[in-house]
């Protein structure tokens, strides 16, 4: 049965929401070419409420991506540049002092920074130092800064879709795992076709330019999101998730020769939680009324991938941690 406080699920309700997402890819369409697999990803984190980080090299549309969703879903956004000089209060916002034009005495104001809006695009976030990146850490999980002492709420929907360039590149630093860990899913761009490449040039370098129209408001988005957690889910289902995450985790006894091998640390118990959530948001958004195995496994690669940290053994041996989930996904028993 469902919470009272959550909606109830119907088939009307279902298919309402399945009409909204494919709008929504309809209007991303129009401006951000090819990349199905990626708009598909950030449109599931969007309506199980999460977070997502993207990671690829630049050039890729992930900026165009996060821009035109927050047009299509009529969301306040902002862009964050990460930089190596970003304090952690240009993010938060800052106490700043003001005169009363009444009293003439001075006061203290909190200024917001630009973390306060629904859709944050926090851009380039691992080429800040390790204490601006953690400036995001609250946000992120229980949307709401602290200030001097004051916590001060982030408006609803609350997003940070975060990009990230490869750490083989020069000025960029690694994410801690505290941070990455609040991500929901990690998505990896590509890149395009040659025929999607040559649209791409043919649309971006001529005089015209594509119009985004909302289709969904953030009231409704909210109500959606309440709706993808209201949908079913078995013992069984859960279960699996749960086995497939303590299976990533070297220490425990049930964990595979290889990832004794290969694995310094597993994901924490956010990534059952997360796999559960993304089942969830999977089953609405394609119109089915309860989450399943297929979800599971559909959405096991981008949220483990930043969850498995390799140890020096896979990286000698040259053994990714796509890899290693794809060997998880085959060995561990669906019941």
């Amino acid at each position: 049965m469902n919470p009272p406080d959550q909606p109830a699920i119907s088939v009307a309700a279902i298919e309402h929401l399945t009409a909204r997402r494919q709008a929504l890819v309809e209007q991303i369409g129009r401006v951000v070419i090819g990349q199905a697999e990626i708009i598909d990803n950030t449109l599931l984190t969007l309506f199980a409420g999460g977070h997502a980080l993207i990671t690829g090299v630049p050039g890729l549309a992930k900026t165009l991506l996060i821009r035109t969703l927050s047009q299509a879903v009529d969301l306040q956004f902002n862009r964050i540049q990460f930089t190596p000089d970003l304090m952690p209060s240009d993010i938060t916002g800052t106490d700043v002092l003001e005169e009363d034009p009444e009293s003439g005495r001075r006061r203290q104001v909190f200024l917001p920074g630009p973390v306060f809006a629904n859709l944050i695009l926090a851009d380039e976030i691992n080429r800040t130092p390790p204490k601006t990146q953690a400036a995001m850490l609250e946000t992120m999980q229980e949307r709401q800064v602290t200030v001097g002492g004051k916590t001060y709420p982030l408006p609803r929907p609350f997003h940070v879709f975060a990009t990230q360039n490869p750490i083989e590149q020069e000025g960029t630093y690694v994410l801690p795992e505290a941070q990455a860990d609040r991500f929901m899913f990690c998505l990896n761009t590509t890149y395009p076709s040659l025929s999607e490449e040559e649209r791409v040039v043919r649309e971006t370098t001529g005089t015209t330019q594509a119009a985004i129209t909302p289709v969904i408001t953030g009231p409704e988005l909210i109500e959606m999101q309440r709706l993808v957690r209201s949908v079913p889910v078995s013992d069984e289902v859960i279960a699996y998730a749960v086995r497939l995450v303590s299976r990533t985790r070297p220490e425990t006894a049930e964990a595979p020769a290889y990832i004794r091998e290969f694995v310094r640390w597993g994901a924490s118990p956010r990534a059952s939680q997360f796999l559960v959530l993304g089942a969830k948001a999977r089953a609405a958004t394609t119109g089915r009324l309860c989450a399943d195995d297929e979800g599971i496994r559909h959405v096991a690669r981008q949220v483990l991938r930043h969850r498995i940290n390799p140890n020096f053994n896979a990286r000698a041996q040259k053994v990714t941690v796509e890899s290693l989930i794809d060997r998880l996904l085959k060995d561990v028993p669906l019941r």
